[in-house]
């Protein structure tokens, strides 16, 4: 027997790693299992072999710090290596016997073949998987995945000057960036690449080894390490200072809000349109009084604060909705307003009924029913 289940399993690991099959045999097993699908039994043996869901097996967990590490994920079946460095992977977790979704930056490099996918994660306060993740997680995990998303990357051709801004855990998307283009410099060159990463602390600072070994090794790459706890937050007069030709440096940016807010201020108070975001943060305090949400269909029904989401409260009830970045990028979210009012955390405008919203980033003005 268990040589039996020994060769299946390697049969199976050779059809996750896309070797072909004959025509019609995925359809031909299915009939035989029939009222069981062929995933019912294969996913027993090799759980990453299933066509209804991607999944992904975490091979290693390396600590950055103490509040941060990097998952290397085995996608299985159904994934692709074919996305742009800068987007995020959606990763489910099952936590307190339920599936907890979140989104992470990819921090690897795109490769030919199946490839691994690496994120890295570090652990909030309020953060109740990302804490669950850096506290717990293993190799040997099987978690679920959403295919790579997001419109935070690189355009190709990658412009001949470029600046990075980053700070804290902003810098895990760029990071992705970073390794990619190293990756392609034999055949393409490196650019000619400004970072500015700011950190509270020493302590907190992620991958700065490898940042110090690309600027040995890339002469287009100049890393400024700004430790804000010694120095201060560096502010647009500094920064021209650091970057004399920072206004002719396509920009991207990644980092607390406040700081992403003040770039902002300072493109478009220069007349420029080249400044690139990611926000993994909203201000959840948005003065909104919070109350009964109502889930549509399902008639379930939670109380919920000001600063909790309408996705997050569908999620502690039981709801499954739509969700992709989690952050207001993707438009995953979207569904309709049917009675109450909402505000948008990102920017504290209000939205009423018949209008389509985000649930991801609104949060209840009164009792609220929405459309699912």
């Amino acid at each position: 027997m268990s040589e039996s289940r020994s060769g299946l399993n390697r049969v199976l690991r050779a059809a996750a790693a896309r070797v072909p099959e004959p025509r019609g045999a995925r359809t031909f097993l299915n009939r035989l299992t029939h009222p069981l699908r062929m995933d019912d039994y294969s996913s027993l043996i090799y759980p990453l072999w299933s066509s209804r869901e991607l999944r992904g097996e975490i091979v290693s967990v390396r600590r950055e710090a103490d509040d941060a590490v990097t998952l290397v994920i085995k996608p299985g079946w159904g994934a692709t290596p074919e996305y742009r460095p800068g987007q995020y992977l959606g990763i489910g977790v099952l936590l307190n016997g339920r599936w907890t979704w979140r989104s992470y930056s990819l921090t690897s490099a795109p490769t030919t073949g199946r490839g691994e996918y690496s994120v890295t994660v570090k652990a909030l306060p309020e953060g109740l998987l990302s804490n669950h993740i850096v506290g717990t997680v293993e190799p040997g995990m099987i978690v679920r995945l959403q295919a790579p998303a997001g419109d935070f990357h690189l355009p190709s051709p990658t412009p001949e000057k470029l600046m990075f801004v980053t700070a804290g855990s902003g810098i895990t998307p760029v990071m992705g960036m970073l390794r990619s283009l190293d990756r392609r410099s034999a055949d393409e060159g490196f650019p000619d690449v400004v970072h500015v990463h700011s950190i509270r602390d020493r302590d907190d600072a992620l991958f700065h080894d490898e940042l110090l070994a690309l600027e040995r090794t890339q002469p287009g790459y100049t890393l400024h390490l700004r430790v804000t706890s010694e120095d201060g937050r560096i502010d647009s007069e500094q920064m021209s200072a650091l970057v004399p030709d920072w206004s002719e440096r396509p920009t991207w940016a990644c980092g607390p809000s406040a700081m992403l807010d003040e770039l902002t201020e300072h493109f478009e108070a220069t007349g420029r349109d080249d400044l690139h975001m990611e926000r993994f943060t909203v201000d959840r305090n948005a003065g909104a009084s919070g109350g009964t949400v109502k889930y549509g269909s399902t008639d379930k029904t939670v109380e919920l604060d000001g600063a909790t989401t309408i996705l997050e409260g569908g999620e502690s009830v039981g709801v499954q909705m739509p969700f992709g970045c989690r952050m207001g990028i993707c438009q995953t979210c979207v569904v309709g307003l049917e009675e109450g009012h909402v505000r948008d955390l990102r920017n504290g405008t209000d939205h009423g009924p018949g209008e389509r919203i985000q649930t991801c980033v609104s949060v209840a003005l009164g009792d609220v029913e929405i459309k699912i």
